[in-house]
Formats: C-alpha cells, structure tokens, sequence
C-alpha cells in the first residue's frame, strides 16, 4: 500500500500516515460561517483538503474514507442580516429569516466550491443540527470542573486543561500578555472562553439549564466531529487562521470531555492567500469572492490550478498573469487528453501526493506526462487533482478540428523554404494566434493547439 507522510501541526514534524481504521479513515475540516459569499481564501483549504480526500480514497478506497465538513450557522453576522431584513419590514419571525439566510448562502457556497471541482464531503453537518449534542457535552464539562456557569453564560476554565497550548505552541501566560482578551466581569480568568451565552428575544436561542440561549463557536465542532467521527479521529483540518483560538480550544473541550480518547491525531494547516503580492482586503481594492472572478470569465478548474501550484503549507499568491498560464496549461492538456480513455495514475504523482500533499510537484509530474505524450496516463493522473475531468471542461472547446488548417500552414512553410517568400505564413500564424491558436513550428512538424481565449469562430474563412 502506498505511504502517506502528512506534516502534523501538533507535533511539527512530517509523519508517516497510519489510521487508527484503516477500514474507515475519518477527516473533519472546518466548513465556512454562511453569512455571505466565499472569498478566494475561503477557496483554498476546500480545495487542499478535497486533494486530500482524493488521494485517501485513491489509496484506502472511497468506501473507507468519511469526510466532514461543517456550516456553521450560528453567528452574530447572520443575526445581524436577518434583524436588518426584519427592520425592513419583513414580517417573518426572526428564525425563518435567519433559516432564509443560511439556505441562500449554503447554495452559493455549494455552486461556488462545485465550480472548484471540489467533491462534496460524506457528511455536511450544520451546526444547529447539533444544539442538543453541545448542551451534552456543556453538561459533562461542568461535571468534570472543566466548566462553570455564571451570569447566563457557561465558560471553559482554561486552566483545567494541562497541555493548552500545545498545538500553537504558547503558554496560556504568553497569550494573556500578548492577545487581546475580552475582559467579562463573569470569566474567573481572561483567558477562558465562552461555551454558551444568553439570548434575548432578539436573537435566535434554545432553552438550556442555564436559560435559553446559544452556542460558543469552538464547541460546534467538538460536539459535531464527536458526533458524527467519534472521540478519536484521524486527521483534523483548516486553514492556519483557526490554530488559534478555535483549534486550540476544541482540543482543550474534547480532550476534557473525553479524556480516554486522544481527539484528532493528526492536524494539517494550510496558510493563507495573498493578491499580486498584497494581503486581500477591501481598502486596497484586491478582495475578490470566487463568484467574482467565475463572473469574471475565469474557470473554476483554473483557479483550483492556481490553488494546487504552491504547496499547501506556503502562502498562495494569486496573479493574473498565473491565471493565464493555468488556462493556457489546462487547454493544451485538455485537447490532449480529449476522448482519450484513462489509464492508470502514474507513480511519480502519487509519490508527489503522497509525500505532505506535494502539489507543485504532482503538477511538475503532469507536464512530464504530457511532454511525453503519454495522454491516458495524464488524464487520469491528472483526475487525482481534481482537473481534466468531463465535469470541469464545459469552460474549453477541445473539439475543434485544426488538421485542415495544420496542413494549410504545413504547406504554406514548405513552399516558403523555396520561395523565401514567409508573408503567407506569417499572415496565417498570426490569424490563428488572433483566434486563441497555438502554433508550434519545428523540424517535425506544424502543431496547432487550442490556447487561452480560443474562439473557433475567428478560424472561419481561413482555408
């Protein structure tokens, strides 16, 4: 069986892979808060963790493998959305317009991360699903003098818990010193956080033992990934902005509540995107949701080149200019590989996979392929990234027929050799280079390949 070496965040180091089942391989990745459209950050840990379910099913078989992925639908964010259609004048009750909300949202996401080629996870658990599972595992952590209550609220005592702090690598001193803190005169010490907080009537609730009210965000997932992957589980992702608190926080609140029972034992992070060389925000004009640049004219399954051409754990620049060389990549490919039937993965992509999710590297392997016209192997090396496959390439025409046109300019070459007279070819490269053509010209031959912007409209009249 293949070897998969994963860097593991928590010991930080690269490990080799070993399941605790190896007939049921379970993963948990912390979904978006679906209170608006995802930006092309949010596109990236979906993409890096989809490779990964791939290559987990390429290796284990997709029956063995459970991947989650959460929504959470629980936020102030949301609250603030329906309370402003609510103020408008909408005369539905609060719930339904927070359901409304949510509903709307979790359907772009999904249109957004199909357009990526990411695969749906096995199991797409929403937070308010789980409201009774979290007031469970609130319950066990009192019993266990890992929690309290006070004032309405219920908050974790941070310092119950011997090893917080280990995955990011700080002391809860270090954190006091260094962080902004919220203050609460209801906390026994700053650094403990909320598991549960009031509502008032303006705000979505659930009646607890400590009055109607609503979850912390860290316990959603502990209560949700125990739920659905038990107390122990294989591999725990996101994005590194979640180390810490969040990830912290779940492990401290798991491990309490179930301290027999070791949590998730591997945990990968992936770091974050930045614009032409600036960090993405609104003030400097960069900030683009994925919707945006698929509007744009830009297909998903070249953005998730983009993605899977630096490795994971670096920081990810998007360019234009990489854009352009992902579509003019995946045209070339993709008439290549058109109705040619797969072949088998070849060993170099799935050791490229297979060593920390080595992406830049299985895409080095694919040229390599292609280089040597190895057209049933790319295509299905290729499948394992998620690209060339029939659902992802409505976006390009592969079926054009250039053979004409290939031998029009392979005649027009030979006579120029006699001639000296080159403006007929000339005229005709540059026609076909207007229409989005490729020409490759050597002592082998004339090569006509579909490029970016290919538009076999303009070939029309050039015979």
């Amino acid at each position: 069986m293949v070897t998969i070496r994963l860097h593991n965040s928590k010991t930080r180091k690269k490990e080799e892979f070993a399941p605790i089942d190896p007939a049921h391989v379970r993963m948990y990745v912390c979904g978006p808060t679906v209170y608006d459209r995802a930006h092309l950050g949010n596109g990236r840990p979906v993409v890096v963790f989809d490779t990964l379910y791939r290559l987990l099913r390429h290796v284990y078989g997709a029956e063995h493998v459970t991947y989650v992925r959460n929504f959470t639908d629980v936020d102030d964010k949301i609250n603030a959305t329906a309370q402003a259609r609510k103020a408008a004048g909408d005369p539905r009750s609060l719930e339904a317009l927070i359901r409304e909300r949510t509903e709307e949202t979790i359907g772009w996401y999904h249109a957004d991360m199909d357009a990526l080629g990411a695969l749906r996870p096995d199991q797409e658990p929403r937070a308010t699903e789980f409201i009774g599972a979290m007031i469970a595992m609130i319950e066990g952590l009192i019993a266990g003098g890992h929690a309290y209550a006070k004032d309405g609220h219920v908050l974790f005592r941070v310092r119950s818990y011997r090893d917080y702090g280990a995955l990011s690598g700080r002391s809860v001193d270090d954190m006091i010193a260094g962080a902004r803190v919220e203050v609460a005169p209801f906390k026994e010490d700053p650094m403990d956080f909320v598991l549960w907080k009031p509502s008032d009537a303006d705000l979505p609730g659930w009646d607890s033992p400590w009055g109607r009210g609503r979850p912390g965000w860290h316990i959603e997932c502990s209560a949700m990934s125990y739920e659905l992957l038990g107390a122990s589980f294989d591999i725990h992702g996101g994005g590194l902005d979640l180390q810490f608190p969040h990830h912290e926080n779940e492990i401290a609140q798991s491990c309490c509540a179930h301290p027999e029972a070791g949590f998730a034992r591997y945990w990968l992070h992936n770091e974050m995107l930045q614009v032409e060389g600036k960090k993405m925000s609104k003030s400097l004009g960069n900030f683009f949701t994925v919707r945006d640049l698929l509007e744009q004219g830009i297909p998903g399954e070249v953005i998730r080149f983009v993605y899977l051409s630096t490795h994971y754990r670096k920081p990810m620049d998007w360019t234009a200019e990489k854009a352009r060389e992902a579509e003019g990549t995946l045209r070339k490919w993709r008439a290549m590989v058109a109705n040619v039937a797969a072949g088998e993965p070849a060993a170099a992509v799935i050791e490229a996979l297979s060593d920390d999710l080595n992406t830049a590297g299985a895409i080095a392997a694919l040229h390599d392929l292609a280089r040597v016209g190895d057209a049933a192997g790319l295509k299905a090396s290729a499948a394992l990234l998620g690209l060339l496959g029939d659902e992802m390439g409505a976006w390009v025409e592969t079926g054009a027929d250039l053979s004409a046109l290939t031998e029009r300019l392979a005649a027009l070459r030979a006579e120029a050799m006699t001639t000296k007279n080159f403006a007929p070819v000339d005229a005709l490269k540059s026609a076909l280079t207007a229409a989005g053509v490729e020409v490759r010209m050597s002592k082998a031959g004339v090569d006509l390949l579909p490029g970016p912007g290919f538009d076999p409209a303009k070939l029309e009249g050039l015979l």
